[in-house]
């Protein structure tokens, strides 16, 4: 069940959601690095700077950078109480809050259940002047604690102690998929080694590299269990001149080829390495049902993603359980399409392309993290996968749908000349293109989507 309270004349506001697992392992959840991040929600405008101390204990600090009406703030918070299984509390000490003091409290309900309760009593900046934001505060806290709540029942019902505990090494962890993928492992118990560009200041769980010159020194991490590679440049930033279709190329196989050629001549061998790739591999196919047996198409993405799955063959050769990851267009306001959707579709000016009739095979982001995860502890499960929901749509359709979330409707048009005018190849290959594809691998090794229809998933990622 679910429950909430509010209470306008003491400004507080309560959750209360019941989950199918023990009070002891709810607890230890919140504990975990990357639960902060896990349940932030990916439309809220904060962000994670630095913490004193680790865990929940009474003491630890923790610093957000926090964008309001554009405007950039500090927001700081302090662990005042802690007693193990029952109750954390934290209380704002710098921050947009004249007052903000949130208890979580753990209840057991039974050897294997427990209620997760959330209490936030607040005060709002200015006194009376304020009386005009309660409405909108109170709306805001619903639709965090309604993300919270349904991304962390799920995680302990469906994730937790599923998988044995595992050292992952994962490139392209800062990426939109990999800045939710690594918060998602670290909950369930594993530990994640990120690749990263930077030499100096390294935290203790990131190894410099550099794909371009084949630097990288895998000897000194001790074995490695798996290997996610996340790599690639935005190919839809700017238009494809020669020097960018390179660019998009080479972001995608050095990488790669690098990280291959390190991980086979390792004594210990990572047991899968899973690697990035798209359903652009398709091509234009009209409203043909495509699966992961289907041949590749005639452009230049089809060809981009041909040389990036060329480059992790070798890993297959050398004995590693090996995935190429054809992921379709990934949902959710932090990154990608439906960020650049979301503002004009809110304010009544969002477009059907062309026709419209051009297949979208889309995927909630909640669905792509968590097949990655499903990828990894199936044993089964190798070559191409489509990471893709089982329920494409076309654009008229997905303009539709998307609109109608802001109760609004589709009114604009623009016409195929006008895409190829703007954009070019660019627009030709990603807004025009039409590509039905079917998740048929994660399907027969019976991965459940929690998003098959896009009206669902939209409303989850966007908090409507």
């Amino acid at each position: 069940f679910y429950s909430k309270e509010w209470n306008m004349s003491h400004n507080v506001y309560i959750k209360r959601t019941k989950i199918k697992a023990p009070v002891e392992k709810l607890f230890a959840w919140h504990a975990r690095d990357g639960a902060i991040s896990r349940l932030t929600p990916p439309w809220a405008p904060l962000k994670m700077i630095w913490r004193s101390g680790h865990g929940i204990q009474k003491g630890v600090k923790i610093a957000f950078r926090i964008s309001l009406f554009k405007v950039s703030m500090i927001w700081e918070a302090e662990h005042i109480e802690y007693l193990e299984n029952k109750v954390f509390k934290d209380r704002q000490v710098k921050g947009p809050f004249s007052k903000w003091e949130h208890t979580h409290r753990f209840i057991a309900h039974g050897p294997q259940n427990s209620i997760m309760e959330d209490k936030v009593e607040f005060k709002l900046p200015f006194g009376f002047l304020s009386r005009p934001f309660y409405r909108f505060a109170k709306k805001e806290f619903e639709r965090m604690f309604r993300y919270r709540h349904r991304v962390l029942k799920y995680d302990l019902e469906n994730h937790v102690d599923k998988t044995p505990k595992k050292t992952i090494l994962i490139s392209g962890s800062s990426g939109t998929m990999g800045s939710i993928l690594v918060p998602l492992l670290r909950t369930l118990g594993h530990d994640v080694i990120r690749l990263v560009r930077k030499k100096e200041n390294l935290l203790k769980d990131e190894l410099f590299w550099d794909p371009y010159k084949g630097i990288l020194n895998l000897e000194n991490k001790g074995p490695i269990d798996a290997v996610i590679n996340l790599n690639g440049v935005d190919i839809s930033r700017g238009r494809w001149t020669k020097k960018q279709k390179q660019r998009i190329i080479d972001s995608r196989v050095f990488p790669t080829r690098l990280l291959v050629e390190k991980i086979k001549d390792l004594d210990h061998k990572p047991e899968v390495f899973i690697s990035s790739s798209a359903i652009g591999f398709y091509g234009e196919r009209e409203d043909k049902t495509l699966n992961e047996t289907s041949k590749m198409g005639d452009c230049f993405i089809s060809r981009v993603c041909k040389k990036w799955e060329h480059a992790s063959m070798d890993a297959q050769k050398a004995g590693i359980r090996t995935i190429q990851l054809r992921t379709g267009v990934v949902l959710t306001p932090a990154g990608g399409a439906l960020k650049r959707m979301e503002l004009p579709f809110k304010t009544g000016c969002g477009v059907r392309l062309s026709h419209g009739r051009q297949y979208m095979s889309w995927i909630s982001m909640d669905d792509a993290v968590s097949g990655i995860l499903y990828i990894l502890g199936h044993e089964k499960i190798r070559g191409p996968v489509n990471l893709v929901s089982p329920n494409p749509v076309n654009n008229k359709t997905f303009s539709k749908i998307l609109a109608g979330i802001f109760s609004k409707k589709v009114l604009f048009v623009m016409p195929r000349f006008i895409a190829l005018a703007l954009w070019g190849e660019l627009g030709k290959e990603t807004l025009l293109t039409s590509t039905r594809v079917k998740p048929e691998k994660l399907l027969v090794n019976g991965f459940s989507f929690q998003h098959e229809s896009l009206l669902p998933a939209l409303k989850d990622m966007l908090g409507r």
